[in-house]
């Protein structure tokens, strides 16, 4: 059985939708995991497929991105932001988000060339998002930074700031295996997944209710982008070079 770990967020929730109607749930060992631990299991061998935080591609030894379909956004996400009582330039502390691996290193990319700012960065524990002192920010992700925005004044969306900075649309998570896997299980997996999002109406009525103050349809259909197409493909080669210091990282992708 395939053992698949994926993101526990709303935003994964039409590709879980999708894969359970379809009854794929029952060819494989799902969990739904934070992005960093979705991580650490395709890196240990613990999964053999996961909705993966795109950085650390380079660190599996035999990368297989097996899906059309990723977690992205063309400009702003609205759940991948960064939060301070005063401006960025003011902000001398950054406490990065524990659950995350792509958004810790796209805030440095961010930091470093666009901003140009060098703020001291500090690994989060579980309970900071809404903790930061007047001279600090927290990056935060996910479903956490639903009603983040009533507490910070200042917030600063890194999808937007990425396109601002590159021109360029952003992947945060994709579906890579560690391994090649049987292209029959491929194809029912993104039926499955392309299922979910032509139903986002059913997984909205599903969840709405838990967040009554967050648009999900907004989300869905403003916000996040589904599609890993060609200008999404570039960008996510442009933000492994910087991941990587620059080095090119082509040869790390194996597109199914």
């Amino acid at each position: 059985m395939i053992k698949v770990s994926a993101v526990s967020y709303l935003n994964t929730k039409p590709f879980v939708y999708g894969l359970v109607e379809k009854g794929l749930n029952r060819m494989m060992d799902l969990s739904l995991d934070i992005p960093s631990m979705c991580a650490e299991k395709l890196i240990s061998g613990q999964a053999d497929l996961g909705l993966i935080p795109v950085a650390i591609i380079p660190k599996l030894k035999t990368p297989h991105i097996i899906s059309d379909f990723c977690i992205g956004s063309v400009g702003a996400v609205k759940t991948v932001c960064l939060y301070s009582h005063q401006p960025l330039e003011m902000v001398r502390r950054v406490w990065l988000d524990y659950q995350s691996r792509t958004s810790v290193q796209l805030t440095k990319t961010l930091l470093k060339y666009h901003w140009k700012l060098k703020p001291q960065l500090v690994q989060a524990q579980p309970g900071y998002e809404r903790n930061a002192a007047h001279d600090e920010a927290v990056l935060v992700i996910g479903d956490r930074t639903i009603g983040l925005e009533d507490a910070y004044p200042f917030v600063y969306d890194l999808g937007a700031a990425w396109q601002d900075f590159t021109g360029l649309p952003f992947v945060y998570a994709a579906w890579v295996s560690n391994r090649a896997l049987p292209q029959e299980f491929i194809q029912k997996f993104n039926a499955a997944l392309d299922f979910g999002l032509h139903n986002l109406h059913k997984v909205i009525h599903k969840y709405q209710a838990a967040s009554p103050d967050f648009s999900l349809k907004d989300y869905y259909t403003k916000y996040i982008n589904y599609h890993l197409d060609q200008p999404k493909r570039e960008a996510l080669e442009v933000f492994l070079d910087y991941v990587k210091g620059k080095e090119s990282q082509a040869r790390y992708l194996v597109f199914c």
